[in-house]
Order: C-alpha cells, then sequence, then structure tokens
C-alpha cells in the first residue's frame, strides 16, 4: 500500500489531499500543529511543531512512498529534508506561479525567469528558495507542482469566493466591479489541484508543473457568478484611476475588488497549463466550482467580515460617491 506523509494537512488544501487519499483507501499520515484544524476520519494523525527539536522523530524512521511539502518557510523546509528526504522514494512541493519575475507574457510557461530571492519575507522569493533548496536535495525525485489561484468550497482567502457572494447578497441592488477589459482569470479547483498532485505521486512524475486552469476573460466570470447568483441588478464600473484614488486595492486583501489586477500584470492570469494538460491535468466547469463555492458562502454567512473585497456597507458609499459624481 502506497504510504503518503503530508507535511501540514490540516488546512484547506492539505485537508482535502488527506480526504481523497482516504477516500481512496490509502495509508496518509498528516504531521501538522493541528491549529488550522484537524486530520479527517481515517488519517493518522501526527500533532508537531516542526519548528521544535525532535519534530520528526514520529516519521523519520518510516520509508515513505510519498512525502508532499505544503509550506514555503526555509527552516520548515529544510528540517523536513534533512530528516526525511533519504527515505522517501517521491518527494512534492506546493509551489506558486508567484515565483515568475514577470507577469507581462501571455502564456508564459514553467520556463520563465523567476524572481531572484532576496527576501525571505517576500512570498514569491520564499517560495523560490524552498523550490531550490529541495531540487538540490531531492534531485530527480521531485515534483514541482506551481498552482496560480486556488478556488472552491473552504476558501478562506475570499478572493474567488467574493464575487457569487457578493452577487448573492446584492440580489437586484447595484454592484462595484473594476473595468474588465484586458484582464483575465485564471484558476484552479482546489478539488482538481488535489487529485492532480495525488495521482502525480502515484505515477512518480517528475519536473515543474503550472497547475492552472483556463485563461477566462474577467468580464465572463463576473456574468456566470452574477447566473449563478440569481443576481438581477446591475454592474457599476469604476475605472482604475478612480477606484484608486478611493484606496480600492487590487487582487486581495482588505478593501479590495479581488481578481482584479494592474493591467501590466495581467498575464499573471495567462499563465500556459499545457504542460499541467499534458500530464493529465483536468479542471471542472466555472459554473459547477462557482455553483460549490455559493453553497459553501451560503453556509458561512453572505455578510460574513471577509479578509479579502469590499463589506457592502464600504461597496454602497463606493457606488453613492458614483451616483452623486454622474460618473456613470
Amino acid at each position: 500500500m502506497t504510504r503518503t506523509l503530508i507535511l501540514g494537512g490540516t488546512a484547506w488544501l492539505g485537508r482535502e489531499l488527506a480526504e481523497q487519499l482516504v477516500a481512496k483507501g490509502k495509508d496518509v499520515t498528516v504531521l501538522a500543529r493541528g491549529v488550522s484544524g484537524t486530520a479527517p476520519q481515517g488519517a493518522t494523525f501526527v500533532a508537531s511543531d516542526r519548528r521544535l527539536p525532535g519534530a520528526y522523530d514520529q516519521v523519520k524512521n518510516v520509508d515513505w512512498d510519498e512525502v508532499i511539502e505544503l509550506s514555503y518557510a526555509r527552516d520548515l523546509v529544510e528540517g523536513a529534508l534533512e530528516a526525511l528526504s533519504n527515505r522517501t522514494k517521491h518527494w512534492t512541493l506546493v509551489s506558486s506561479v508567484s515565483v515568475y519575475e514577470g507577469n507581462d507574457e501571455p502564456g508564459a510557461s514553467e520556463d520563465a525567469k523567476l524572481v531572484a530571492p532576496t527576501d525571505l519575507d517576500d512570498y514569491a522569493h520564499a517560495k523560490v528558495v524552498a523550490e531550490q533548496i529541495t531540487q538540490l536535495a531531492v534531485g530527480d525525485r521531485l515534483l514541482i507542482a506551481r498552482p496560480g489561484l486556488i478556488a472552491g468550497p473552504g476558501d478562506t482567502s475570499d478572493r474567488f469566493s467574493y464575487w457569487v457572494s457578493r452577487f448573492a447578497l446584492a440580489a437586484n441592488g447595484n454592484v462595484l466591479v473594476p473595468q474588465t477589459e484586458g484582464r483575465y482569470v485564471q484558476f484552479i479547483d482546489v478539488r482538481d489541484l488535489a487529485a492532480w498532485v495525488l495521482d502525480a505521486g502515484f505515477r512518480g512524475l517528475t519536473g515543474t508543473y503550472n497547475v492552472v486552469g483556463s485563461e477566462r476573460n474577467f468580464s465572463d466570470v463576473l456574468l456566470s457568478a452574477a447566473k449563478v447568483a440569481g443576481y438581477t441588478g446591475e454592474f457599476i464600473a469604476a475605472d482604475d484611476v478612480w477606484l484608486k484614488e478611493q484606496d480600492v486595492n487590487y487582487w486581495a486583501g482588505p478593501h479590495s475588488l479581488p481578481l482584479w489586477l494592474p493591467l501590466d500584470d495581467a498575464a499573471f492570469a495567462q499563465r500556459s497549463g499545457e504542460r499541467f494538460k499534458a500530464a493529465g491535468g483536468s479542471e471542472r466547469s466555472l459554473e459547477q466550482t462557482l455553483e460549490d463555492v455559493l453553497t459553501d458562502e451560503r453556509a458561512r454567512g453572505l455578510d460574513r467580515v471577509r479578509r479579502s473585497g469590499l463589506s457592502r456597507t464600504e461597496e454602497l458609499v463606493l457606488l453613492q460617491k458614483i451616483s452623486e459624481s454622474g460618473k456613470n
């Protein structure tokens, strides 16, 4: 029986990986502090703080078929490699398309230039270093998965889920949107990402892959989200200059319009996924992901405090400003 160790398997992607392994009847062990959640029933849970001495004592003397590393902190990555790499048949590192230096080349492949890592407090820089040190330790046993935007039920980042939940909350009221011309959305459902990572590990696949879905026009994503939500109101579009004057942020975080990117960075959502598809990668439909996300969002509360986006109150203030200025 295939023996898999997930380093961090109680939060979103990690738990999805563990759940899918359990469903397949596989032997899966999850090593984590357990702060972000619990391991699924059927998985072996090893509670361990990876920054403490002896963190890997319960798992280091096992011959693992697969280790899946989700962290990008250098000390955690190095510690795991030192303790486990010599007794592991195949190693998967989940990285990110954020490692690329530029976001101005549509269709850029895995061979695009990476950022020069000079600041390990920066997410992209830390991911590059994680890739480099893992490659040195594991060599030709390594699979590097570089997902882009991850979407699906259970997402706590509130990026992709913002729009379908906002349309559902607004019902027939106006919704503020950015200008969408020349902008794109590219996501991979967490369930599809996990399924591919596991299958690739079982097959012993190695190399580097952009695990990304299809490139979609931002406008099409908004229209699909509105349809799934049963939205009957009106989109009120504001230009970049005005939104920035109102301190509305790009992409994610508080007081933002999620998935909205500067035009100079539009190709961040246009990465090539050809290598991923050729290696068996697949994606469910946009509508299916949106429907499942909306079900999850309704369960969590459409008007809850979110990590990304505008509150409905903030949005209505901005819409009122637009109305008073005659911009729309």
